[in-house]
């Protein structure tokens, strides 16, 4: 008898010094991680601010796959949301504010507990990349919350370890979809022509891109300061085009609506007369057009088409990077002469 009364002291014992530890545990949390992803910051925002892609880099569901995910009527931007059950409980997480490529703020439910906020934060980094930051909180915890809390080890154990994964899986998503690409040759069409600026370069096929990109925008900003108005998307034309020798001559254009007498000697007016031609276009980074021209090539080839010497070879560019920077969704179009 004597035995059970000190067991159950002990016990007593026990469960108050618990309750002592568990009562002055903070009233509050925070737990945040920071990971530079190899996006700019709008592809990474857009993916973030829409909860239909979640799922693919959620390292809850990850661990539990089992995990019911249900959709709110609007998953992107304010008052976007979702729910979620698995064997813990249920939650819904609710987008209350953004700020467009810069922050995303949300409340999350998570069964009977109090309300946590969710706020993600991306940066950008001269190098195109993008620092984001992740970070819970809760405050006035009551003692219940802080009792399961201080059992399975905080909520920095908890969480801290969930926020690493997603953070790396965001960021292996993310760099599939940009690298996504579809090339279609849409077959004969009559390209219209018309008149166009441009200046002239010749230079090593591995300098084509850095010659390429500062040669258009001097030719659309003299249309701009001299109130030419453009009449079409800005494209490439090429004159020669030498692996062998690893030479290319082209010229960066700028449609117009007439002919422009230009006061620069490096600014010159030229004319496309209408012409038959194959058309292809790429929809993906610029890095996948020598596929796409070899697959013009072939459909020349495989449809006994003939080229027509001296002819026009045009890089069209409908999507302008600046304003889309996501290159999984830059659209070129591609136009080679053909008899």
């Amino acid at each position: 008898m004597k035995a059970i009364k000190y067991v159950l002291l002990l016990l007593l014992i026990l469960v108050i010094g618990a309750s002592i530890y568990i009562a002055v545990q903070p009233n509050s949390f925070e737990v945040t991680r920071t990971r530079t992803l190899k996006a700019p910051p709008s592809v990474v925002y857009d993916n973030v601010s829409d909860f239909k892609n979640w799922e693919s880099w959620s390292s809850w569901i990850e661990e539990k796959p089992e995990t019911t995910v249900t959709l709110g009527d609007t998953t992107k931007g304010v008052g976007g949301s979702y729910n979620w059950e698995d064997e813990d409980g249920t939650g819904t997480m609710t987008t209350v504010d953004t700020k467009i490529n810069t922050s995303i703020t949300q409340d999350m439910q998570f069964g009977e507990f109090p309300k946590s906020d969710v706020n993600w934060e991306f940066k950008p980094n001269d190098d195109g990349s993008t620092e984001v930051t992740w970070t819970i909180t809760g405050k006035n915890l009551p003692f219940g919350f802080k009792m399961v809390s201080a059992f399975m080890g905080g909520m920095e154990k908890q969480i801290g370890p969930h926020f690493e994964r997603g953070l790396t899986l965001l960021d292996s998503v993310i760099q599939t979809e940009m690298k996504v690409y579809n090339i279609n040759v849409e077959g004969i069409t009559q390209h219209s022509g018309g008149y166009y600026l441009y200046n002239t370069a010749s230079c090593k096929f591995s300098d084509f891109e850095k010659n390429m990109t500062a040669m258009l925008p001097k030719v659309g900003a003299y249309a701009i300061t001299h109130n030419v108005t453009m009449a079409g998307p800005p494209f490439i034309l090429y004159h020669k085009w030498d692996e062998e020798n690893d030479t290319v001559m082209f010229s960066a254009c700028v449609p117009t609506n007439s002919r422009i007498i230009t006061d620069e000697a490096e600014i010159l007016t030229g004319k496309l007369e209408s012409f038959r031609a194959v058309k292809t276009v790429l929809k993906g980074n610029y890095s996948n057009l020598k596929e796409a021209w070899n697959t013009t090539m072939n459909y020349i080839a495989d449809n006994n088409l003939e080229m027509i010497e001296g002819g026009p070879m045009l890089e069209t560019y409908l999507t302008d990077p600046m304003s889309e920077q996501n290159p999984a969704k830059w659209i070129t179009e591609i136009y080679v002469a053909v008899k």
